[in-house]
């Protein structure tokens, strides 16, 4: 039984891990016959954002604390995680991943990455194990890898970052997944794209079943 690491970004489209895309990615990995355990780093939200009005609110949040409402309380500090004890990783999108994981989202190309998902990250390639990555992840992966293959769909200013770090980009659509065979990087837009619930179920479906296969 496969069994991946799935590191989210808080709770919440804005200023968290997108809770669908984390969801479905969690329910992909058991309906293709792994296991997951969940993991986040243990550091203060860049901001909290109130998702019915979209403004920003004066109040702070840890990341690994609020991750812990999708994960049902059952989650690790990021900075425990062992790429020796795991087949792949994977992370969901959501506005925290270039806000909190990275700073993508501010900085674009000169973007840093949390020293944790950098480790990480790294750890995994060195063991040359498939990292997933959706929506808007494959930014800070193009950081951090550089000459790397990813999607983040079609969004133009997105896709020319990626390229000023060095990585290369191909456009896609729903559910389509781009392979970066070297690097076993899995990637797929979900909400880059103008995109649905079950649009978003195709997308973590495809890329995890595709990670499953390269194991």
């Amino acid at each position: 039984m496969k069994k991946f690491a799935v590191v989210l970004a808080g709770c919440g489209v804005f200023d968290g891990a997108e809770i669908h895309e984390a969801t479905l990615t969690l329910l992909s990995i058991m309906k293709h016959g792994g296991t997951y355990e969940v993991f986040a780093p243990n550091i203060e939200q860049h901001h909290v954002i109130n998702h019915l009005t979209g403004e920003e609110m004066d109040e702070k949040r840890n990341v690994l604390i609020e991750s812990a409402r999708i994960a049902r309380g059952k989650i690790h500090d990021l900075s425990v995680f062992k790429a020796s004890e795991f087949d792949a990783i994977i992370f969901p999108g959501g506005f925290g991943a270039a806000k909190n994981l990275s700073s993508v989202a501010f900085d674009g190309p000169n973007a840093t990455v949390n020293p944790e998902v950098e480790r990480a990250v790294k750890n995994m390639l060195e063991a040359k194990k498939p990292i997933g990555a959706l929506c808007i992840s494959p930014a800070f992966i193009a950081k951090i890898i550089g000459e790397v293959v990813v999607t983040v769909g079609q969004d133009e200013g997105t896709i020319e970052a990626i390229q000023k770090m060095g990585a290369s980009h191909e456009k896609t659509n729903h559910g389509e997944v781009v392979v970066d065979e070297d690097h076993k990087v899995f990637t797929t837009p979900c909400y880059m794209l103008d995109a649905n619930i079950l649009q978003i179920a195709e997308g973590a479906d495809n890329v995890v079943k595709e990670m499953m296969e390269s194991m």
